[in-house]
């Protein structure tokens, strides 16, 4: 194994990151999915991810981090519509902190394995208005990680990162993992297991209207 073939995906059994596993495993000759508890109100996506990795035979590392993050409507049972508890500017699913704590922790394992790459979904385009899902925040991020963790040059992949959601739509189609997409993947912030057309979820929560929005956008233009 170089450092050139190997990468780890940080998977969470959502839309973007199944994406992003699927582009890895395209891309790279050793792949390593990792995943984090991080207390989020429902486990569902754990199990969908746990599920994905066993059908490709890959491992699926999962590090508990309960406790160390702030709260969030994702690990509070309070409105996902609402404001932050940390910015009112923000949404109240934004979760500080957890990008950069995932990629610090990312970047420890892969030290500890030899492995320099880390791809992740972030994306800026089409997201919810959280700050560490932006270009300059990663950019830092793997500046940070580069003089800190003695591994030598660290490369944070974000292939969704300038896409909008129906261009992740038609990449996933690309990639041939559209039908792990829909039957599979769960993005909806209750871990809402209704099914429809583009996967599970209700349109109660940003996420699976989001994720909605781009796959009708992605139909309507014959990419799907």
């Amino acid at each position: 194994m170089g450092r050139n073939d190997s990468v780890i995906v940080l998977f969470s059994g959502g839309q973007d990151s199944t994406t992003c596993l699927y582009q890895a495993i395209k891309d790279y000759k050793y792949v390593y999915p990792i995943g984090f508890d991080y207390g989020q109100m429902h486990s569902q996506e754990l199990t969908q991810a746990k599920k994905i990795t066993d059908r490709l035979g890959l491992e699926y590392k999962l590090f508990n981090i309960k406790g160390l993050l702030a709260k969030s409507s994702l690990t509070e049972k309070t409105d996902h519509n609402e404001k932050s508890y940390v910015n009112n500017d923000l949404p109240a699913s934004f979760t500080a902190g957890r990008n950069l704590l995932f990629l610090t922790i990312a970047g420890s394992y892969g030290a500890g394995i030899g492995v320099p790459n880390i791809m992740t979904g972030v994306c800026q385009t089409d997201y919810s208005g959280y700050p560490d899902c932006r270009r300059n925040t990663i950019d830092a991020t793997q500046l940070m990680l580069t003089l800190g963790l003695g591994l030598g040059d660290i490369q944070i992949l974000t292939p969704l990162m300038y896409l909008t959601k129906a261009e992740t739509w038609k990449l996933a189609k690309e990639l041939e993992c559209i039908d792990v997409i829909i039957n599979d993947t769960l993005t909806d912030y209750n871990g809402n297991l209704d099914v429809n057309e583009w996967g599970f979820g209700n349109l109660d929560n940003p996420a699976s209207i989001l994720r909605s929005k781009g796959y009708y956008e992605a139909k309507s233009k014959g990419w799907l």
